[in-house]
């Protein structure tokens, strides 16, 4: 009985061991459930040149709840304060400050195919309401990566999301 349970322990042992460690999970709407914090936001040009709108350490976070629901906030660090200390009277240059330096959306989500959708119902940015978008996910332990065309760069956007525990 001892000797079985020593192989079963190394046999565990050696397979655990073999197994590839970092690969991606599954990833299913389950999966994704939590939130999450920024890491990085790169928007990749067609030329391939790369800019980080929300800075090298965008703000804020991403919740995934179980019922397909999301709630989403992105801003760039170190935005200027409004000098009125009132956002409904902000100058011109304040508010083209906040509106290019944060963004937020909420509405629902589902994942297929590795590719997550995010169903728009409200958001800081109005052409986007009411809209689907689609990234390309890989979710590895608890790092979420995704990818997804920008028109407005003419390139593409990759982000990098890290689960708050």
């Amino acid at each position: 009985m001892k000797r079985r349970r020593v192989l079963s322990i190394a046999a565990t042992m050696v397979f655990g061991l073999a197994l590839p460690q970092g690969n991606a999970i599954a990833q299913t709407a389950k999966d994704l459930v939590g939130t999450w914090t920024w890491v990085s936001v790169d928007n990749i040009s067609a030329t391939g040149a790369r800019t980080q709108p929300f800075s090298a350490n965008p703000k804020g976070i991403l919740v995934f709840l179980d019922n397909g629901r999301f709630s989403y906030l992105l801003t760039r660090p170190g935005r200027p304060k409004y000098a009125a200390n009132n956002r409904d009277q902000g100058t011109a240059a304040e508010d083209k400050a906040t509106a290019q330096g944060s963004l937020g959306y909420s509405g629902t989500y589902s994942v297929s195919d590795k590719t997550l959708i995010f169903r728009i119902e409200a958001t800081t940015y109005p052409n986007a309401e009411g809209t689907e978008q689609r990234r390309s996910i890989t979710l590895t332990g608890d790092e979420l990566k995704w990818t997804n065309a920008t028109p407005t760069v003419g390139g593409t956007a990759e982000t990098v999301l890290r689960r708050v525990r």
